[in-house]
């Protein structure tokens, strides 16, 4: 059962306003505002980094081990979010982990459509390929478009032929831009933040050519996932993505893929950002770090 945290936290956001505004500058500096000034884990230090010419990114590092690190993925619907509104998220992944990440800025459309935040991903996988990192010692990981981007990442390094990181951690993930799901009408009124029209929105300006909105870089959930490395996916039961990973997590099982689907009842999508507030965002960030220290040591 839900705690009463949550339960009030799901309260207030069925009445939080829109974002205003009508241009994506406009949407982005709200959606950062919105969630850039949460407080998070002590003792991790930020620092800006320059990955390429019109790349950049965002260390987050504790304490821990450093020959290790996690490449974070931020969500956004493709169109929002950035290492501001997801500093917090990241900041206590790396405090519970004791694993420093890499948070990366990619390129979001409309300005940018598919591929380029795929292209700017796999760059910041070079990054730290470059940089010394061993694949076995770095993890991924993403929230909802975040999380679908990050799995997209994943089957770029496979088909690519660069070495596949040790693990991912997907949270929310959106893996499915066609949007199918049969949760998206199912879970409508027991989710506070995520419609399916707000969904196609962004679905249309990542990808304007609605055909190509099954390609599997864009919809992983379509894809071949042989060959994938271990996947922590994390999901609510009352969210309209819920079955993307229901469906992925099976389909990913079926092709050999280590994989575990956590489920929790009652919470809102990318329930990890409100850690502050409710104690299932606490529980869910413990799991992945224990999931992630597990599973990045183990160097080839």
């Amino acid at each position: 059962m839900a705690s009463q945290e949550n339960a009030a936290l799901v309260a207030k956001l069925r009445n939080r306003p829109a974002l205003a505004g009508t241009t994506p500058r406009e949407w982005r500096d709200q959606f950062d505002s919105s969630y850039g000034d949460f407080p998070h884990a002590d003792g991790v230090v930020r620092s800006l980094v320059t990955l390429h010419d019109d790349l950049d990114g965002e260390w987050f590092r504790g304490g821990g081990q450093h020959e290790a690190a996690i490449l974070y993925v931020h969500g956004g619907g493709y169109m929002l979010g950035s290492t501001r509104s997801h500093g917090t998220l990241i900041c206590n992944l790396v405090a519970a982990s004791g694993i420093g990440a890499l948070g990366i800025n990619y390129r979001l459309a409309p300005e940018h459509p598919f591929p380029a935040a795929l292209e700017d991903v796999i760059r910041g996988y070079r990054y730290l390929l470059i940089s010394g990192y061993h694949p076995k010692h770095i993890a991924i990981a993403g929230d909802s478009a975040g999380g679908g981007l990050a799995t997209a990442l994943l089957l770029a390094i496979r088909d690519r032929g660069m070495p596949l990181p040790a693990c991912s951690v997907l949270m929310s993930p959106w893996m499915d831009l066609t949007c199918s799901a049969q949760s998206l009408e199912r879970n409508l009124d027991s989710d506070p933040l995520v419609v399916r029209d707000v969904l196609e929105a962004m679905a249309s300006a990542y990808v304007p050519d609605e055909a190509l909105r099954d390609d599997p870089l864009v919809s992983p959930l379509f894809a071949s996932l042989t060959g994938l490395p271990p996947l922590l996916i994390q999901v609510s039961t009352a969210e309209v993505l819920e079955d993307d990973s229901v469906r992925f997590a099976e389909k990913a099982e079926k092709a050999g893929v280590s994989v575990t689907l956590e489920s929790t009842d009652e919470v809102v999508h990318v329930w990890h950002q409100y850690a502050h507030l409710i104690p299932e965002g606490r529980q869910a960030i413990d799991r992945a770090a224990d999931f992630l220290r597990r599973l990045v040591g183990r160097a080839g």
